[in-house]
């Protein structure tokens, strides 16, 4: 099981720094250090980017302010472009913290060179991706380089992508087969649109994050070959899952159709009932109105045996009616 490192921030808000030899290992730096390599290899600072002294440190790196304009942004789309002599994307992970929604998606910015590598992410908005390649440096099984870097990262958040939209089509697949059952429609209806929200919100981020890789991809100058045809791969992967999604959608649509259309059909039952038994009580009651006047000379009402009589003819007309209606296949 992965062991989650939720670490504090320094007064700069750097949460990890390593220098990593090219070979897959590493070793963790004082957080105090700057971008420049000592060896072959390369370095990467994750920073909290929302405290109060980061823009600082970021300017005293010798970040573009361009670069530090987008690694301290609080909203964020996914996106890719090449600024400040390295090359700075935005990308969208889904949200595993605790108690919270998976479609809440976190946003991480990268900005990265050939021998270094900055990541930034906000307070509390932590991404289990970025720790995943954090243990795979400490069992020297990490990157060799940026581009790799980037590829580990990216592998990871689309696996986990992947793993939500499993989720909501077995979910969407539950539904289907709970609509076939004798299950409460309510209780269906709400739960699908719980899911349509979610969905929605996943995509939402889906499709500039697809653009965003596609970008990325064709960056000349810092990817190799192995890497870009690698990040390739997950713009395929990505473009793939917003199929799965727009499929989704529309099995969701067809399905919250049939089960309004379910329910329509089971209130129209009750009222056509409903309907027929008024229609059969109709002439019953204005009988009981006519009869039961409080005037004069009305007949019967010095006979003892009017009320039998009266009794007998509406239940006779009552059988009569529904004999009608039965004969009119309206039963």
């Amino acid at each position: 099981m992965t062991t989650v490192v939720d670490r504090m921030p320094d007064q700069h808000g750097v949460l990890l720094a390593y220098e990593l030899d090219g070979n897959g290992g590493g070793r963790e730096l004082d957080r105090e250090a700057g971008l420049a390599p000592e060896g072959a290899g390369f370095r990467w600072l994750h920073l909290q980017s929302d405290t109060p002294a980061s823009e600082e440190w970021m300017s005293a790196l010798g970040l573009d302010e361009k670069v530090i304009e987008v690694l301290a942004a609080h909203e964020t789309r996914p996106r890719c472009l090449s600024v400040g002599g390295g090359v700075l994307i935005v990308l969208r992970g889904v949200n595993t913290n605790p108690g919270a929604d998976p479609e809440d998606m976190v946003s991480i910015r990268i900005w990265f060179t050939e021998s270094a590598v900055v990541s930034a992410r906000l307070k509390g908005r932590r991404l289990l991706s970025v720790e995943d390649v954090r243990l795979q440096i400490e069992s020297r099984q990490g990157p060799t380089s940026t581009g790799e870097f980037i590829d580990r990262l990216v592998e990871r958040m689309a696996d986990r992508i992947g793993d939500v939209v499993d989720g909501i089509e077995e979910e969407l697949t539950g539904f289907e087969e709970r609509l076939a059952g004798d299950e409460d429609m309510k209780v269906v209806r709400r739960s699908l649109s719980d899911s349509r929200r979610q969905t929605a919100a996943i995509r939402r981020y889906l499709a500039p994050q697809r653009d965003a890789l596609d970008a990325l991809y064709r960056t000349k100058g810092v990817l190799n070959d192995d890497t870009a045809y690698a990040l390739r791969a997950h713009t395929d992967r990505m473009t793939r899952y917003i199929e799965d999604l727009d499929l989704v959608r529309e099995r969701m649509l067809v399905l919250q159709e049939e089960l309004y259309n379910r329910m329509a059909e089971q209130q129209n039952a009750r009222l056509y009932i409903l309907s027929l038994v008024a229609a059969v009580f109709l002439p019953l009651s204005f009988l009981t109105g006519v009869f039961g006047m409080n005037v004069a000379g009305l007949p019967g009402t010095a006979n003892p045996q009017a009320f039998f009589y009266l009794s007998v003819g509406m239940s006779v007309l009552a059988v009569v009616m529904v004999l009608l209606f039965w004969m009119k296949r309206w039963l």
